[in-house]
């Protein structure tokens, strides 16, 4: 059965709470945009895709909770809620672009009843959703013909179904390759400091049934060097248009450590998380997060609290590292022009 981390039910958004995972599996239901928001900001849902969809049905309920009598007092409401949901995790642009998305189509409505915008804003919500889990099962497939018999992956963080409506981005590939039987070994990078491998992608290696094995990530490069990676395959939070990738923190070091061992590395993500706007990496907006998870595994301090903390949660990857960009699109290969 797909893991739905994501979903419309009874009239409101229901989150597969990923900070209880791998030891609970607990459902949140959600009815205000301002607890989706905090939803997002605390890993409730996270992962570039999955947080676009929560966010596009915060918006949706925030044109239910409205109590403006026109459009454009609706479409004061629909900025507030944007604004606030677009905010709670910058790097990603999935997020801001699936609340413009939503926000177009009050935009396009009028002279429609309040009640009928309301109503196109939740289908158009369903629909991102929809669309979301097909980009995904495409990108498995066209990922999936790149993997060669037999082989080992590297991935980092957690680019599955957690982290998308379902199916997943990078794991979407591991996924489609797995059931193609072309999968030996996912070596799963632990993810510090969050641990989205080891709580969530070994999780879902577990419930799928896909050989895997959880390593720290310190042990990355020992396992390139003995020759025991095939490849690497990760997902991505915001693409610029040179190709320059931001991703989890730690993706970057992967990058150089495939270029020196001669490994293929990949990028898996939806069309939507290409930002054209932005002409390089420079200028992708880096999340800072907070210096606790970093002190801390879990609840169980390791570091004293007195020391001072740096904690971005993504780099950026620069684009001649990347072998080839797989999106529901296709393969695109470098020079990447977007």
């Amino acid at each position: 059965m797909m893991i739905t981390p994501v979903r419309w039910a009874d009239d409101g958004l229901v989150l597969l709470d990923q900070t209880r995972l791998p030891l609970e599996e607990v459902e949140r239901r959600y009815e205000r945009w301002e607890d989706i928001a905090d939803a997002i900001r605390d890993l409730v849902v996270r992962g570039a895709p999955a947080i676009g969809v929560a966010a596009a049905y915060g918006v949706a309920l925030a044109a239910r909770a409205s109590r403006a009598t026109t459009l454009d007092g609706l479409l004061a409401d629909l900025e507030t809620a944007g604004k606030g949901l677009a905010a709670t995790r910058p790097t990603a642009v999935n997020l801001a672009w699936a609340v413009e998305r939503v926000r177009r189509v009050a935009l396009a409505a009028r002279g429609e009843p309040l009640a009928e915008v309301r109503a196109r804003l939740l289908a158009e919500a369903h629909a991102i959703r929809a669309e979301d889990i097909a980009a995904n099962r495409a990108m498995g497939a066209h990922g999936a013909a790149l993997v060669p018999a037999g082989a080992r992956i590297l991935t980092h963080c957690n680019a599955g179904a957690l982290a998308t409506a379902g199916y997943g981005t990078a794991l979407g590939v591991v996924r489609a390759a797995h059931a193609a039987g072309r999968v030996a070994l996912v070596w799963v990078d632990e993810t510090r400091p969050v641990m989205q491998g080891s709580r969530l992608t070994a999780w879902e290696c577990v419930r799928e049934g896909i050989p895997h094995r959880l390593i720290s990530d310190v042990a990355a490069a020992s396992v390139m060097a003995r020759g025991q990676v095939d490849l690497v395959v990760t997902g991505a939070d915001r693409i610029a248009a040179n190709g320059d990738t931001a991703n989890k923190i730690g993706t970057y070091g992967l990058a150089v450590l495939a270029r020196h061992h001669g490994v293929p590395f990949y990028v898996a993500a939806p069309f939507s998380t290409i930002d054209p706007a932005l002409p390089s990496g420079a200028s992708i907006p880096i999340e800072e997060r907070d210096p606790a998870e970093v002190r801390r595994v879990g609840a169980q301090p390791t570091a004293p609290a007195e020391s001072p903390v740096y904690n971005p949660a993504f780099d950026v990857t620069p684009a001649e590292l990347i072998t080839a960009i797989v999106t529901e699109r296709g393969v695109l290969r470098p020079p990447y022009r977007f």
